[in-house]
This record gives structure tokens, sequence and C-alpha cells, in this order.
């Protein structure tokens, strides 16, 4: 099926998208990494050795030739950090690619939107692809668009939760009304479901990283991510049946012998 993830001029076959940290080891990450047929691998900035390439970097056990690096400025509460992680990762060569967290509180790691829509104007005009972590709010995910976002990432659940997806009629909503740019769930997915169910809401992509990486198996996890993924998207396209309140039977009755 010719199905592609197009966001901005780039095209990829896989709409799962994960992340590199809590893995026990870097060779764990990069077998999840290869069970979970990702093609766009994001990385935290300030986990990356930029300053001395010769020493070990999680980079190293990226296949590039496979897959595209997405830095993020995780860990930032200001608008000017943000901005500031992303230049260096652009800088040191990673990417003028950016998944853009501006987080407004620290227990729930919720997004400061009011900064987040700040950094994704300074870093548009700088020429960057941004990709925002935002809320559920329909609102928000507008202005963002007319900021020039080349994405939409709504949180379906504080990052790290493993809950799922909390409010699937905001998840509906910003479908129907975000068309411009791809809509990407980052944030809550806590097993194969989650995400089938995030894709089957119509969401362009999933992003993850901890549902995966402290899973029980973390590889085996990467793998159902991927099904989960794929599955979820094609019920998508088909088109699920109308629930109903009563039984519909299954064989019809004209024919039948009586």
């Amino acid at each position: 099926m010719n199905d592609k993830l197009k966001i901005a001029a780039r095209e990829f076959s896989s709409r799962l998208m994960i992340g590199t940290g809590k893995y026990q080891t870097f060779r764990q990450m990069a077998e999840a990494l290869e069970k979970s047929g990702a093609e766009i691998i994001t990385v935290a900035v300030r986990r990356v050795n930029v300053s001395d390439r010769n020493k070990e970097s999680l980079l190293d056990w990226i296949d590039t030739g496979k897959c595209f690096i997405l830095p993020n400025t995780a860990g930032c509460y200001t608008v000017d950090d943000a901005v500031r992680i992303a230049r260096l990762g652009r800088e040191a060569g990673l990417s003028d690619w950016v998944k853009l967290e501006v987080i407004g509180d620290e227990k729930t790691l919720f997004p400061d939107n009011i900064g987040l829509l700040e950094a994704t104007e300074i870093l548009v005009r700088e020429g960057f692809i941004v990709l925002p972590y935002t809320n559920d709010d329909v609102v928000m995910a507008r202005r963002l668009v007319n900021a020039g976002a080349a994405a939409v990432m709504p949180l379906g659940a504080p990052i790290g939760s493993g809950m799922g997806i909390q409010n699937q009629a905001n998840i509906r909503i910003l479908r129907e009304m975000i068309t411009e740019v791809p809509l990407i769930v980052d944030a809550g997915v806590g097993t194969a479901s989650d995400a089938a169910l995030a894709m089957e809401l119509g969401a362009d992509g999933v992003l993850m990283n901890t549902g995966i990486a402290l899973a029980r198996d973390p590889i085996a996890m990467a793998e159902a991510m991927n099904y989960a993924t794929r599955a979820g998207r094609l019920a998508y396209l088909a088109g699920r049946i109308p629930k109903k309140l009563y039984a519909t039977a299954s064989s019809p009755l004209e024919g039948v012998v009586r």
C-alpha cells in the first residue's frame, strides 16, 4: 500500500516514531529500533555528546542510512532554553528539524503552550522544520499551524504515564479540524492497543519512548508497536462499522430454507 507519511518535503513509510531514552544499553536500544521499523528516531540534544565525537555516543548505534534523526528539546522549561538547544542541534550537524518541547510544569510535564507558540515562531523564522509537542487543544493547534509548524503533536496522556489516549473526543476533533499538517499523537502510549487506537482515531503517526524502553521485553514491545501502528492505520482507512445498541444478524435472512 502506497500510504506514506509526509512531513514538510520528506516522505516516510513507517508512521511509528520512537525515542532513544531509558533503555538499559545502547545495544538494546538499537535492537528495539530495528524491530520497530521506525524511520524517524527522536534524540534529546542534551544526551548527545556534541563536543567530542570521538567518544561513544548513542548516535553510533543508529543506522542513519535507514533512520532520520529528529532532535528534540526535552528538558527545556523556557523559550530561550528551547531555542538555544534547537540551534545547538543544528550547529552540531544533527538536523534543522526539531521536535519542540517547552515544558510548563515539572510534575506533569505538560507543555507551556504560550512559550511553545513563541518558540515555534522564532524557529520557523530561522528555517527550522518545527514539530511542537502540545496538549490536545484544537485552538492551540490551529495557532501552531498558523505559526508555521510542520506537524502538530498532541499528548495522549502525560509523558511516560502509559495511560493511553485519555481524551478520544479531542483527538477526533483535532483530526477533523487540523488537515493542513500531520497530526502525531505524542506521549502516554503504554501498550500496542494504545498505538492502534491512536491510529484508528485518525492520527497520522504516533511517537513513543517509555512504552517500549521500560517494557519487560523492549525488543518484543517494539515489534508489537510496529504491527499495532500499521493495523490501526489500515483500520482507519478501511472505516469501521457504526456502533449500534442492538444486534444485527450476521447472515441475511433472504433465501433461507423455511
